[in-house]
């Protein structure tokens, strides 16, 4: 195999294909990246952990077509540094690659490609495109609200999924029990049919990163067990969680009566100087509530006390209440707008947060005892 690229396109490729290989991996073939170089003249690389798979292919002159697998962060930590605008020679012989750019050189020890474990992805029934702005809004606001908790692992994903309530839908949620974020988007053509699917963690990170270089539309292809996004150049492949993401429609409140309305930049704002001082096991802030006037206050054994006044439009009873503070300035991260609706119905009930009722995005957030 022996072929030469531009680095700019080399690194940027393998940029995308090393972030899915893990660190440590007891198969030494999965430290690997699979490079194929193609006669058309052009370059593909290939990662995979098993789970995920990625498969991006890059424009090269290519003098003689092969395939070889390299270990991918030593590679990447080769290309990244060096000098910007090199050309870089590749050339594969007797189970080593040689790495030629100006006056650097470096020779690397490989694996045979037919080692290259795939993931098989047999029928992917269900087919439509999402434009990738779409898909980075269902991301970003729904990705923090993922489960880090191995041992409920039906939560470590965003659950995608389609229902018919006024009007066809598409939609995303993800909860930790704590907290729940869902986006609403318009059904697209061809997801009719489709089975509720968890999105795995790690899947969402990757295809996030390779959204910000996509403009256009992204095509989705899944079936009960598997689900592959191709986004032009770089196809990413992922197998689902096997799991039943709870009804968590039950616990989005319908009922609650009091209403609050705030600036979400200056209540934030507030928040984050109050809870300075919070512990860092509870991080817990109480919003005090009277008539257009609520403060925030946080008292620690260890630190002391901090109490805000912060402006908001509140007519209901006077209560307080206690949350996360870390939690509820995720979700105030995500509120685009100049105004935010609280909708609460006590110290203990769950709290409904969005913009306003055409919002596609509403979150639920648990209070907590302060």
């Amino acid at each position: 195999m022996k072929a030469t690229i531009e680095r700019a396109t080399l690194l940027r490729g393998l940029s995308h294909v090393q972030s899915v290989v893990e660190r440590r991996n007891t198969i030494p073939i999965l430290s690997n990246v699979l490079i194929e170089a193609q006669p058309g003249g052009a370059l593909r690389l290939m990662a995979t952990d098993l789970d995920l798979q990625i498969d991006e292919t890059i424009a090269a002159s290519v003098d003689q077509p092969g395939a070889i697998t390299v270990p991918a962060h030593t590679l990447f930590d080769i290309v990244r540094k060096l000098p910007e605008g090199a050309q870089v020679e590749l050339t594969a012989a007797e189970g080593r690659i040689t790495v030629n750019a100006g006056r650097a050189r470096f020779t690397l020890a490989t694996l045979p490609r037919d080692d290259f474990p795939m993931i098989a992805e047999g029928e992917l029934p269900t087919t439509f495109e999402l434009p990738a702005e779409t898909l980075k809004q269902i991301i970003d606001k729904t990705r923090f609200a993922i489960s880090t908790e191995e041992t409920r692992y039906y939560l470590n994903g965003i659950y995608l999924h389609v229902t018919e309530e006024t009007a066809p839908v598409l939609r995303a949620a993800a909860t930790d029990g704590h907290r729940l974020a869902r986006v609403t988007v318009a059904r697209p053509d061809g997801a009719d049919s489709m089975p509720g699917v968890i999105i795995p963690r790690k899947c969402v990170g990757e295809l996030r990163k390779l959204l910000d270089e996509v403009d256009g539309s992204i095509g989705v292809s899944l079936s009960n067990s598997k689900i592959r996004f191709d986004l032009g150049q770089a196809i990413l492949t992922s197998k689902l969680i096997d799991g039943t993401f709870p009804d968590y429609t039950r616990v989005i409140p319908t009922a609650n009566d009091k209403l609050l309305k705030l600036d979400p930049k200056s209540f934030m704002e507030g928040v984050d100087r109050v809870s300075t001082i919070a512990t860092e096991k509870t991080r817990a802030v109480k919003m005090a509530l009277e008539r257009d006037k609520i403060v925030l206050s946080v008292t620690s054994p260890e630190n002391g006390a901090a109490a805000e006044e912060v402006p908001g439009d509140y007519a209901a009873l006077p209560f307080e209440i206690g949350f996360n503070s870390r939690y509820l300035m995720d979700i105030l991260n995500q509120i685009e707008g100049d105004s935010v609706e609280v909708h609460l119905a006590d110290a203990a009930a769950p709290t409904l947060i969005r913009e306003n009722d055409k919002s596609p995005a509403l979150y639920v957030l648990m209070p907590m005892r302060v």
